[in-house]
């Protein structure tokens, strides 16, 4: 943690445990009985999709993929490509792609119509965090963990500059805060 970060948490790791599990409930009753196929999107999905995949009850495959999105600052301009694609073959094969955020969508509608080329059964969209007041293009998410308006968040896998993954919880990040009345040593 950088010393001036402040964090302040939103979603503590037991509501994020609870959740998962009413998830993996709800993933198992809709596929049960069918090859089922989930896709994380690294790096920031990657605990969501652990936690989940041991939620379910039903056989799984797993692969990733890593996608790169084009734009100037902290705003996406839509344009996505992919710098890990996936090994698994999913013609035929039910795939539901595993998200940490869901923001402005250009992410997942560029990845569900590449997915779409390998001829699955069908592609669903599973996030953590749906932050639906920041959405650019129209995208379905099918199952969401939490619908969070505001904030940074870091924690339980997202990230800011590669830090805070670790935290078990969701937290609002305000980078280089400093409460009134603070003054480092080097001032």
């Amino acid at each position: 943690m950088q010393e001036k970060d402040q964090l302040t948490e939103i979603l503590s790791p037991d509501v994020i445990k609870a959740r998962v599990q009413e998830l993996g409930k709800e993933i198992s009753r809709d596929y049960k009985g069918r090859p089922l196929v989930l896709i994380g999107i690294l790096k920031g999905a990657f605990i969501f999709l652990a936690d989940l995949c041991r939620a379910l009850d039903v056989n799984t495959e797993i692969d990733f993929v890593r996608l790169y999105s084009y734009g100037s600052g902290m705003e996406s301009e839509g344009k996505v490509s992919i710098t890990k694609d996936i090994e698994l073959d999913i013609s035929g094969k039910d795939v539901i792609v595993v998200e940490d955020i869901v923001d402005t969508g250009y992410t997942l509608e560029y990845l569900t119509e590449v997915l779409k080329l390998h001829k699955p059964a069908s592609v669903k969209i599973c996030c953590l965090i749906d932050k639906k007041e920041r959405r650019k293009v129209d995208v379905q998410v099918d199952y969401v963990g939490f619908d969070v308006q505001k904030g940074f968040l870091v924690g339980y896998g997202l990230d800011y500059n590669e830090q805070y993954r670790h935290l078990q919880g969701i937290h609002n990040l305000v980078p280089g805060y400093e409460p009134e009345g603070y003054w480092p040593s080097d001032r």
